[in-house]
């Protein structure tokens, strides 16, 4: 899965001419076998693209050359996300599934074009989905318009699994002379499917595993966490969790009875309210400082703001481009009409260097956008 480290080594390269190529891809089904051949075509698009800004025909061939490989490569594209993203450049090239869906296209510009990545990264584009019970521990990876599992290491399969190596580890403990600590805390469980006292302590000491590795799986990501469980097991994973975006009301119900269409739509409908009021707590504070010099909704602004670390939150239209070049080193800002070879999407680098400072991004549809604006942001000062 692409990381912010990915999209780091992404930003750097920003020499000579780049290929960016996205295209919809298929999991499962018989659309798969034209995967490869619309990768074909846009590949066959984006050398011809070079050519058409003086690259020579041989050079443009060496230097899409490693690309084409993955055409003949039939398990590459029987493990397909939900779309492709490919970047090409002078001895640079890195491909990705992605969990999200984006629209076909190929960019030539200086620099990678990685705007359609932004819903990976932003505040309003992802979210978990634990679905947990003492038969089953599974994590689902979702956007507003679907969900799909995540194989995730480190985690017991079950509570009986669990037990089974907790035991094992018990007895290492007994014959080497340690003691066994029994995790964070106390807890006091209500409601039905707990007895004892041992149930009780054995589903808080599952539930410490199952977050040990979640917080490996996940470290810094920032998406909202659902959980989805019967009602005596959400007070006792609360117990145990160490994720700070762990929605508060969870999905209450067994997971194991539900299709992945019907814990879509109940997940959905937990965490779309949490995506839209911090949206609109962001853009309420964007329209707060409008005219006091801490918020802006020019490009000729925001881009000098991104650079030096000041944006706070970024807003930025969905299938919208502003062409241009900026120069750090005079901190000018040169506005394009086209795609020129020697120009990029300014969106693109407002966005991906408000990320590698730590900004929050919204990525939004035109018409929900601030101000009715391509872009705004609030600035830290």
């Amino acid at each position: 899965m692409l990381t912010r480290d990915d999209l780091s080594n992404l930003m750097e390269q920003r020499e000579g001419l780049c290929v960016s190529i996205y295209m919809p891809t298929h999991r499962a089904g018989n659309e798969i076998q034209q995967d490869p051949i619309r990768f074909k075509n846009l590949l066959n698009e984006a050398e011809e693209r070079l050519e058409s800004v003086g690259m020579r025909s041989a050079d443009a061939r060496r230097m899409l050359e490693e690309a084409k490989r993955l055409l003949s490569d039939s398990m590459f594209w029987q493990h397909q996300g939900d779309s492709l993203a490919v970047f090409i450049a002078d001895g640079f090239f890195e491909w990705y599934h992605l969990p999200i869906g984006v629209n076909e296209m190929v960019m030539v510009i200086g620099g990678f074009h990685l705007k359609p990545l932004l819903p990976i990264f932003t505040a309003n584009g992802r979210f978990y989905v634990l679905a947990l019970s003492k038969n089953q521990v599974k994590l689902y990876e979702g956007t507003r318009y679907k969900l799909a599992e995540v194989k995730i290491d480190d985690v017991p399969k079950s509570l009986e699994d669990f037990l089974k190596y907790d035991e094992a580890e018990k007895q290492l403990q007994l014959h080497t002379g340690r003691s066994a600590g029994k995790g964070k805390g106390e807890a006091i469980f209500h409601g039905h499917g707990v007895g004892t006292d041992d149930e009780k302590d054995n589903l808080l000491r599952y539930c410490h595993d199952i977050d040990r590795g979640l917080q490996k799986f996940l470290k810094e990501d920032k998406a909202p966490l659902a959980l989805a469980a019967v009602d005596y097991i959400h007070p006792i994973f609360r117990e145990a969790n160490n994720h700070r975006n762990l929605i508060e009301n969870g999905i209450e119900g067994n997971p194991e009875q539900w299709s992945i269409e019907d814990l879509h739509k109940k997940a959905w409908e937990k965490v779309e309210p949490y995506f839209r009021e911090e949206e609109k707590a962001a853009a309420e504070k964007y329209r707060e400082l409008m005219g006091t010099g801490k918020a802006s909704n020019s490009i000729m602004e925001i881009i000098p703001a991104a650079y030096g670390g000041r944006v706070d939150t970024l807003f930025v239209a969905r299938g919208k481009h502003q062409w241009g070049r900026y120069d750090p080193d005079t901190n000018e800002v040169h506005i394009r009409e086209d795609d020129e070879p020697e120009t990029e999407d300014l969106l693109n680098l407002a966005a991906v260097m408000s990320l590698r400072h730590g900004g929050n991004i919204y990525a939004l549809e035109p018409e929900e956008m601030p101000d009715s604006a391509i872009v705004a942001s609030a600035f830290r000062y």
